[in-house]
């Protein structure tokens, strides 16, 4: 956790990935995160990965740092205290995060009609705001019908939620940007930040789009090939498979070095009129004629000998390892500052990461979990609108608030 953003007041009504993964971003760096919530837990609160116990491991990975109110959002009172709470005054609050429809009890006309110069950010689905989800829209990008080997059709759906994360990072730089705007004097605004609208953005960012269009087809299933440079999966003599990637002309002719094929490329380099020394780009094109030349060199060697050959001469590879392996890899998770052990709600005690950026001048504070469900209620209510315990006292009595649970 760092403070650059301390003194900031954000409020997330939210669920699933993308949204609580901004209000995430935004508490590691400083700010102040009130989350609300049903009472008893919306859509997120035991949502799997589970614990033993039946703690959601979700929601202790995605609310880190943040305060929860607990509040019954079917009544008219419970809405209204949550929209005080999206509206609450000050000039580093009136900070919103949200994935509730566009219309409705959080919508921005209804918000900003409590605090005109708010500032909502708003995760879509589809922007014309029709229900869609990470999954779904990358169906329909076509990246599940170019993912996978090159003799199969079937779709293949990504592990990761990569547009839900795309999208909380682009709201969190959103989020900022229109709070420096207010500061200058320039209001209060919503961003909609609709899924698909960042997945067919980024696709066409990437140039997936203008190549569709220019060729009148999308990109065909190449299997583990790297497009348009030299990268794929080989297999080492005893068995293990090794990622190598050579796409600046230092990264090829180290590649070729460790492996010791040098004449053999130089040869197919003759045949065909070409040379690959500066071109990545004719590596790929002729990646046929090469693979077996790298096969062979990989099924040469046991990956103990042929690892440290890579890394004296600067070769870029990475080995295919479990995440069980990659838990014990110094570079990723084992000793990493990054991580701290913390004890979580499900009370079970387990490294979790704070900032994902290092900021050499600050110090890193400590990682904060992730509340219990309820467990800042009365704090909220109390201190960011004001109320007296006799009346937070009437509202749990009413079921409109609830405690931690």
């Amino acid at each position: 956790m760092y403070d650059l953003l301390k003194g900031l007041r954000v409020v997330e009504g939210s669920a699933f990935v993308a949204a609580p993964t901004c209000g995430l971003y935004l508490a590691q760096m400083g700010a102040e995160v009130i989350r609300f919530d049903n009472i008893g837990g919306g859509p997120d609160y035991r949502r799997w990965p589970l614990a033993d116990n039946g703690a959601s491991l979700y929601w202790e990975g995605l609310n880190k740092g943040k305060k929860s109110v607990a509040l019954d959002l079917s009544g008219p009172a419970g809405r209204e205290i949550a929209q005080r709470l999206a509206a609450s005054p000050g000039d580093d609050a009136g900070l919103f995060v949200t994935n509730f429809p566009v219309d409705g009890f959080l919508s921005y006309e209804k918000l900003s009609a409590l605090r005109t110069d708010l500032i909502c950010v708003r995760v879509m689905g589809w922007a014309d705001g029709s229900q869609g989800m990470d999954y779904t829209i990358n169906s329909a990008l076509g990246l599940p019908l170019m993912t996978g080997p090159a003799d199969d059709d079937r779709p293949v759906n990504h592990v990761l939620a990569a547009w839900d994360l795309l999208t909380g990072a682009y709201c969190a730089f959103g989020l900022v940007s229109a709070l420096l705007a207010r500061h200058r004097g320039a209001g209060g605004r919503e961003i909609r930040a609709p899924l698909s609208d960042i997945g067919a953005a980024s696709m066409a960012n990437m140039g997936f789009t203008a190549e569709a269009m220019l060729a009148g087809h999308q990109r065909p299933r190449m299997g583990n090939d790297v497009f348009g440079a030299f990268g794929r999966d080989f297999t080492t003599r005893d068995g293990q498979k090794l990622m190598l990637l050579a796409i600046t002309p230092k990264q090829w002719s180290k590649a070729l070095e460790a492996l010791g094929i040098g004449a053999e490329v130089s040869a197919v380099e003759a045949a065909l009129g070409v040379s690959f020394a500066t071109d990545e780009g004719l590596r790929f094109t002729h990646r046929a004629r090469l693979y077996p030349l790298f096969e062979r060199a990989f099924a040469a060697k046991d990956a103990a000998a042929l690892t440290p050959a890579f890394d004296a001469g600067g070769v870029t590879w990475g080995s295919y390892q479990t995440l069980e392996a990659a838990l014990e890899d110094t570079r990723l998770y084992k000793n990493n500052p990054v991580f701290e052990a913390v004890k979580h709600p499900s009370g079970l005690t387990y490294p979790a990461p704070g900032a994902m950026g290092t900021i050499p001048q600050d110090e890193r504070g400590p990682v904060l979990p992730a509340p219990k469900l309820g467990q800042h209620t009365d704090e909220v209510l109390a201190e960011v609108l004001g109320m007296s315990s006799g009346e937070i006292g009437k509202l749990h009595d009413a079921g409109v608030v609830a405690g931690a649970s």
